[in-house]
């Protein structure tokens, strides 16, 4: 693991750290907010995964995060969304897919399957890395994300209840296996035959029996692709059918942007930290 930056903010530490990904067979780049707590003893871990054409950068940038996290005593980390590299396959005009748009999936398709395993990345080896260079209490961990990203959270958390304690979400694609943007995608990855996409949606996961204590989404209602992409509905339904607790908000007026994030996540991390603790 490489140092890239480290910058003090709010008592805390805002890294940036860069690896040779065994999953994704590419150097991948990711960052992690270590608060001022950590001095005393190892933290819990809450994992932020971001939305098409993000990095690891964007949450940074504009998620104002640290301030309360450094009060919650919450160690955030912030993975990139796809590998990255002039190796990597690409499809670079298109922003849907390739770099940016990894879906946190382990892609089965040539020539994708080499590089994209993003699932396992998320899953396996970064929490490993996480746990031997940082103070981390990884027995405590939380996971949310945005758009795609919350595709990806509500996914892994459902795939692995026994590993994550909370999970929430900004704008998530509900239904991937049936929005427009998000169809190709899985099909590239994945293969035409749709029984293989089920395990990478959380509607079709919860209907397929897979459970997580509660979940907590915020959609905004002046969301540019809330009818035609996120659809937060189509997982109300799966929840109710399955007596599942959501707790799902429509914020009225709010859009797709990190100026909706940045206002509710003071609420997230609060959310989490209640269950973390």
């Amino acid at each position: 693991m490489k140092t890239v930056s480290t910058s003090k903010v709010h008592g805390g530490v805002q890294g940036v750290y860069s690896h040779a990904s065994d999953s994704c067979a590419c150097d991948m780049t990711f960052a992690v907010f270590v608060p001022p707590q950590a001095s005393n003893e190892p933290l819990p871990v809450l994992w932020y995964l971001s939305g098409l054409t993000c990095t690891h950068a964007n949450v940074m940038d504009k998620g104002e995060y640290r301030r309360m996290a450094a009060e919650l005593g919450l160690m955030i980390v912030c993975p990139d969304t796809s590998p990255r590299g002039e190796t990597v396959p690409d499809e670079k005009d298109n922003w849907q897919f390739g770099s940016g748009a990894g879906f946190y999936v382990d892609a089965t398709e040539a020539p994708y399957a080499k590089n994209y395993r993003m699932y396992s990345y998320i899953t396996e080896e970064l929490p490993a890395l996480i746990a031997a260079n940082f103070p981390a209490d990884i027995e405590r961990q939380g996971i949310f994300g945005h758009s795609m990203g919350g595709h990806g959270a509500l996914t892994i958390a459902l795939k692995n209840p026994e590993r994550f304690r909370s999970c929430s979400a900004f704008a998530p694609i509900a239904q991937p296996s049936t929005a427009g943007w998000s169809r190709p995608a899985l099909e590239k990855y994945l293969g035409a035959d749709e029984a293989n996409w089920r395990a990478y949606d959380a509607t079709l996961l919860i209907e397929d029996g897979n459970r997580f204590p509660e979940l907590l989404v915020d959609q905004g209602t002046a969301d540019g692709f809330l009818d035609e992409g996120l659809r937060p509905w189509l997982l109300e339904d799966a929840c109710r059918e399955a007596s599942m607790a959501l707790t799902l908000r429509m914020q009225e007026g709010y859009d797709h942007s990190y100026n909706f994030i940045s206002t509710f996540m003071d609420d997230h991390l609060k959310w989490h930290a209640q269950r973390l603790r």
